[in-house]
């Protein structure tokens, strides 16, 4: 995935293409996405109930989603699953995501699953994607790149920070992220896997959430801060009773010539403590070549 972007300084930012594997673009005039439903889409409490403000128990709700991403480092690591999702000409695309991710090491392992082209008929391989500080590899990346070869991209170098970049949020920056929450408002109680979870809504300012992170999550985010046309991410965080991250969902919007257009990152997390063996490729398995441009496969970054 590719985000072409204009600074602050030079106005509005331009959002020229928008993919992943090619099979994704967006322009001016898109409409922007709302939920599929099948993950609580709607933005709403996740369960189908009307969501209705009450106190919360857990404490100040500012308080508690930012403690979010500390608390999800004493837990260890957990599984994931995530899906990010986009409209353009009136057509939804959702690019999936599987894997695991420890937030300790801030190390992951996703497996992300590509839609089909526009036309439905093409089926994409899987990318791989290793997840860590400043950097994210891919394997399966496009045209071009041996089957054996990885791609390496300076995540402090994206102008979105890679959160929207590889299709996936990586699920550290999900939580930094709620760092920088703003105008929380505990929404109430409701259940998410079976697990009693607590319902807040609010905005997340992108440059406090970069100047509160952890150093290795601070340059990425720090780049966010300066790539976007807006730092406000308006978010859904769903929390356990031990205030353990299980769900959040952060709508990224970029402002073009026409209609902005919005992105939906959605990340669920699950089985806290489960191992993580996550091996980085050492430099005789970087692909350093030109990534080949086209329907099956990405631009270069």
């Amino acid at each position: 995935m590719v985000v072409r972007q204009q600074r602050r300084g030079g106005g509005a930012l331009a959002v020229c293409a928008l993919a992943v594997a090619g099979v994704m673009t967006l322009v001016g005039g898109c409409s922007g996405p709302g939920g599929d439903g099948k993950d609580g889409g709607d933005g709403g409490d996740g369960a189908g109930r009307r969501a209705v403000a009450v106190d919360d128990p857990a404490g100040t709700p500012v308080a508690v989603v930012r403690r979010a991403a500390e608390k999800l480092t004493g837990a260890g690591s957990a599984g994931t699953r995530t899906s990010m999702e986009t409209a353009a000409g009136g057509t939804r695309v959702t690019i999936r995501g599987e894997g695991a991710y420890d937030f300790r090491r801030q190390l992951g392992r996703i497996k992300v699953v590509l839609p089909k082209d526009a036309a439905g008929s093409d089926e994409h391989r899987p990318i791989t994607e290793l997840l860590a500080p400043g950097a994210l590899y891919m394997k399966n990346r496009g045209a071009g790149v041996p089957a054996d070869k990885w791609v390496r991209i300076d995540t402090t170098t994206l102008e979105d920070g890679n959160l929207v970049t590889g299709g996936v949020t990586d699920p550290m920056a999900s939580a930094e992220l709620l760092r920088g929450a703003d105008e929380v408002t505990y929404v109430g109680t409701t259940e998410l896997a079976g697990v009693t979870v607590r319902h807040y809504r609010g905005v997340a300012d992108i440059g406090r959430a970069a100047r509160a992170a952890s150093p290795s999550s601070r340059g990425a985010l720090g780049a966010a801060a300066k790539g976007f046309s807006t730092d406000s991410v308006p978010f859904d965080a769903y929390l356990d009773d031990e205030g353990l991250l299980r769900k959040v969902r952060h709508r990224f919007t970029f402002a073009t010539e026409g209609p902005a257009v919005g992105v939906v990152s959605t990340m669920l997390l699950y089985g806290f403590g489960v191992p993580v063996p996550v091996r980085l490729p050492p430099g005789a398995d970087i692909y350093t070549g030109q990534v080949e441009q086209g329907r099956s496969g990405p631009e270069t970054p």
